[in-house]
């Protein structure tokens, strides 16, 4: 997949596609319902897949640093997840001012038209775009009809006869129903980084985790949960994640850590997925260490017990990475 960052980027080679917009936050059943059809576009008229998003997300940019919403995916992990979807290309706009005060109608006709020779375009039914919202479906359908380019709606997409939403996923994942957010998703919800080494708080209380920075402004998930962890040549894994400031310790930023049940390795400067499967319970202080250790024992005695129900425990024996020598016998 091709990532075009910024309208500058785009070269003569880049005309001729069909395009779909939005934030495609989470690239849930929702999401995945327009890029569906937008395949079948592609495939009738043999031309590329294109997907216009923005960074950071309008809804960042208008709430300013103080109030942003809970971002379900970073840029990073959209990414992924279009290109496992087999999207072609990704334009990616930086949202300034002067994104946020540009005419309707000039986004249609500089960038759609002019820059990208649009053929088909596919919006979700309440799309929005330009200068104080003004550009809606009835403005892209005439400018399609003067421009030569088809413009189609995807009607919403409907779990349990309600609409599927970023704004409904982050709702799940904050009331800690892991099983609603993975029905609206098509997927468990899940967070990908680099592990890097820790304070090893965790190792000298008997849970060494796996350090994981999120690069949010704010998380969607908070507390403990049962998850699931994966990266290049590492089987899924069952564990315990905690995600919060860690006021125990004094935390000052927040950052998700995965203690990996009866596992030995070493997973440092690995990228990773974290699946969330199951929440535990919120995260808060203890009055000492030695009482974080015993909560801590309950929460993995509760995952273990949430895990073997579902057939998904490990054996006690070292992995299959450590045995091949990927993996130093150590966490962090």
């Amino acid at each position: 997949m091709e990532l075009i960052r910024g309208q500058h980027n785009l070269r003569p080679r880049h005309r001729g596609c069909v395009a779909t917009i939005g934030n495609f936050d989470g690239v849930h059943l929702g999401h995945q319902a327009i890029l569906a059809q937008l395949a079948e576009q592609a495939a009738r008229l043999r031309l590329p897949r294109l997907v216009i998003t923005f960074e950071p997300q309008p809804q960042e940019f208008f709430a300013g640093p103080k109030a942003p919403p809970a971002r379900l995916m970073r840029l990073r992990e959209k990414l992924l997840a279009l290109d496992g979807l087999g999207i072609e290309r990704v334009l990616c706009l930086e949202f300034d001012h002067r994104l946020a005060a540009l005419p309707a109608h000039t986004f249609i006709d500089e960038l759609l038209v002019h820059h990208l020779g649009v053929r088909y375009l596919v919006i979700g039914d309440d799309f929005r775009f330009g200068h104080r919202r003004a550009g809606d479906f009835a403005m892209l359908v005439q400018a399609g009809q003067r421009h030569g380019f088809a413009v189609a709606d995807n009607h919403s997409y409907l779990v349990d006869g309600e609409r599927v939403s970023s704004t409904r996923v982050r709702q799940a994942l904050a009331q800690g129903d892991l099983e609603l957010a993975a029905r609206l998703l098509g997927r468990p919800y899940d967070m990908c980084g680099r592990v890097a080494h820790g304070d090893r708080r965790g190792r000298t209380i008997g849970f060494p985790t796996a350090n994981i920075h999120l690069h949010r402004r704010v998380t969607p998930v908070y507390g403990v949960y049962a998850v699931l962890l994966s990266g290049p040549g590492l089987q899924l894994w069952p564990g315990i994640a905690n995600v919060g400031r860690r006021p125990t310790v004094e935390g000052e930023r927040e950052r998700l850590e995965v203690h990996l049940l009866d596992f030995q390795g070493d997973l440092y400067s690995q990228h990773v997925k974290v699946d969330f499967l199951h929440y535990l319970r919120p995260e808060q202080r203890f009055a000492s260490l030695t009482a974080l250790q015993a909560q801590i024992q309950q929460d993995e005695h509760a995952a273990r017990v949430w895990f073997a129900a579902r057939g998904i425990l490990p054996s006690r024996h070292p992995s299959p990475l450590t045995r091949s020598g990927v993996f130093e016998h150590r966490l962090s």
